[in-house]
């Protein structure tokens, strides 16, 4: 199989190129590095008249015609450049889930306002007590005539201070674990509703949230009461083929530049050293790698087939890697990677020092290793629980 990009793919890739090039601005860049914050509506407005923002939508939705490769090539450009747009993300992968299961007033209301980046929709999937284990949860949902009342609390849910609505899954029922559990898409500006900043240690702004008596109308529950693990899966189902290798290329070109410039003891550029060219080449293969998982899971889909345990393949292999080249590389630096991007001097930015802050992350988004290796073994090899 062939996961080149073709002339369309670079194409594509020189549109982005250009376009961050005009917008993702110095200033913009550290307002997000100091905010923790990876969200601006004015970029998100320039990608919307850039025609960049609904590609792979369909037309009839405002959408702009892209294969799910030349979707790849977009996400490995704004991910490399760490372009603010995570709050895109949730929104759209929360907009196809209410394209496949919400009702027609759902559809007309929220999918022309997300494609074109009039809404900010956050997740409420994890709680503080139950980690990974969403169907643990117990924020609940009360029936209340044509509304329900929401009480719990939900934990990461990075934007929730400057959302729009949540994508909130609450138990509705005891029926069982999973069939108890009913999806809602929450307005967030409401008094029952308090966010609260927690930072990563990458320095992501992420959020702690409180429902007390919040309210939401049933117009707006998506899928069937009872059936929220349903809508669930089909939002999980993209969230769980996120990869890393654009991230592994951005760390590669800092230890390479770092590498370039700095001297030996000989007096000669790092980079002649074997022991550094080494490193360097380990990281390049395992971002190569990386990158290709991840465009066999979009030739999949292009192909009308769903990555069931690819996708996990490539975010399992992908998180991992990223930690291991940046773990390498930070030794590689010795004391002076530990100076950040506010230090004077930092080598390259402080980019080896924040790849190594956020990789230890990236084995937890979107389902940690260990959820992403059970899909692999159900899914991908058929074997029992």
């Amino acid at each position: 199989m062939d996961f080149g990009i073709g002339e369309r793919g670079q194409a594509l890739r020189a549109e982005v190129r250009a376009f961050l090039k005009e917008h993702l601005t110095d200033e913009l860049a550290e307002r997000c590095h100091r905010t923790g914050v990876a969200h601006d509506d004015a970029f998100v407005r320039a990608m919307h008249e850039a025609g960049l923002l609904a590609l792979g939508w369909p037309e009839e939705w405002g959408g702009r015609p892209c294969d799910p490769l030349g979707l790849s090539v977009v996400e490995e450009e704004l991910s490399k450049a760490e372009a603010p747009t995570y709050g895109v993300s949730t929104t759209h992968m929360v907009a196809r889930a209410i394209l496949r299961c919400g009702n027609d007033r759902q559809r007309a209301e929220i999918i022309p306002r997300a494609v074109r980046g009039e809404i900010l929709i956050v997740l409420g999937f994890t709680e503080p007590e139950c980690g990974s284990d969403l169907a643990a949860a117990r924020t609940r949902a009360v029936r209340d005539g044509d509304e329900w009342v929401i009480n719990g609390s939900k934990m990461f849910t990075t934007n929730a201070h400057i959302g729009d609505y949540v994508f909130l899954l609450a138990r509705t029922g005891t029926t069982s674990k999973h069939e108890g559990l009913t999806v809602f898409l929450v307005p967030a500006d409401q008094p029952g509703i308090e966010a609260q900043a927690v930072r990563t240690i990458s320095g992501e702004r992420t959020n702690i949230t409180y429902y007390r008596d919040a309210r939401v109308h049933d117009d707006w529950r998506i899928g069937d009461v009872g059936g929220g693990w349903r809508v669930l899966g089909e939002a999980l189902q993209e969230e769980h083929s996120v990869g890393f290798g654009a991230s592994m290329l951005r760390l590669l070109e800092a230890a390479e530049g770092w590498a370039r410039t700095a001297r030996g003891n000989s007096g000669r550029p790092r980079i002649t050293d074997p022991d550094v060219r080494e490193r360097l080449g380990r990281c390049a293969a395992e971002a190569e790698v990386s990158l290709l998982l991840q465009r066999r899971a979009a030739a999949m889909a292009g192909q009308g087939v769903v990555p069931v345990a690819e996708g996990p393949m490539a975010k399992l292999f992908s998180s991992e890697a990223l930690t291991r080249a940046a773990e390498d590389l930070f030794d590689l630096l010795g004391p002076d990677a530990l100076r950040g991007h506010l230090s004077p001097g930092a080598p390259e930015g402080g980019r080896v020092e924040h790849a190594l802050r956020f990789s230890l992350g990236t084995t937890i988004y979107g389902g940690t290793s260990e959820i992403q290796r059970g899909i692999i073994a159900r899914r991908g090899l058929g074997l029992p629980r």
